[in-house]
């Protein structure tokens, strides 16, 4: 198959969004909006679940034995606490910490766009 040749001008496009995409603060606009997407994303599974558990849940696990039972209930806190944690680490990368301190150097702003835009990768 052979490579498709591109005008010159949306090859100087493509270059000009390529570099654009490299700036340390395009990438963090990038990553804040990847963020709130998975954030949006936590909020409606857990909506989903919620509804789940209650319109079709099993009503009274008493009536399981006790190994199945006691599975069910740790498997539901464990997962209760993984959408919390989840939500939480989505709520970090979005909005950050209180209190952070914002730079007016050009320096140390680039530097803090780059450590931020880290940040947000790894917490989502």
């Amino acid at each position: 198959m052979p490579s498709p040749r591109f005008p010159a001008d949306q090859l100087l496009d493509a270059e000009q969004r390529a570099q654009a995409m490299r700036d340390p603060h395009q990438q963090l606009r990038l990553a804040l909006e990847q963020a709130e997407g998975y954030r949006t994303f936590l909020s409606s599974l857990t909506g989903l679940l919620a509804a789940v558990f209650v319109l079709k849940g099993q009503e009274d696990l008493s009536k399981l034995s006790d190994t199945p039972r006691w599975t069910v209930i740790a498997l539901l806190s464990c997962g209760f606490l993984g959408l919390i944690v989840a939500s939480w680490l989505s709520v970090l990368a979005v909005h950050d910490r209180p209190g952070v301190q914002m730079y007016s150097e050009p320096n140390r702003l680039l530097l803090h766009e780059k450590r931020r835009t880290r940040k947000i990768w790894r917490l989502v």
